[in-house]
């Protein structure tokens, strides 16, 4: 199998993103990757809400709760000596992991899920099935 550029690692700080960032430490670990970048994705916020607060505060908030997000993928890949970018965006999450892996090139996305499929999948509008709706490359999901 030839090396991929770069795996990306959409995380939350859930056990099952911590599931995922495993994985795709031991890909990387294995030589079957060049670079690992995580992204935790952060809400959008109504347009109401910049009237009564500040653009600055909004984003120290995002910066704050993605860091959060961050921290224990971070931590894995550091205790992995598996250096490790990391990226903190805003919108709906399949869109930004699909824009993120476009701008990054990778050529995976490795990410966790809960598990559910069938009808509870549909109606609890699973992350990871938004994720494969507009991923252009391939997704691993790590249960």
């Amino acid at each position: 199998m030839a090396q991929m550029k770069a795996i990306l690692v959409p995380v939350d700080g859930s056990e099952n993103s911590d599931r995922a960032i495993k994985h795709a430490l031991g890909l990387v670990a294995a030589g079957l990757a060049a670079d690992l970048h995580l992204l935790n994705v952060q809400p959008s916020f109504g347009g109401a809400i910049s009237t009564f607060v500040g653009r600055d505060q909004i984003d120290s908030y995002r910066r704050e709760e993605g860091n959060k997000g961050l921290a224990s993928a971070v931590a894995l890949a550091a205790a992995a000596s598996i250096p490790a970018k990391v990226h903190i965006g805003v919108g709906r999450q399949g869109e930004v992991v699909r824009d993120y892996a476009r701008k990054l090139g990778a050529d995976l996305i490795v990410m966790g899920t809960r598990g559910h499929t069938g009808l509870s999948g549909v109606l609890l509008g699973s992350v990871a099935q938004d994720v494969i709706a507009h991923s252009d490359v391939p997704v691993t999901l790590v249960k």
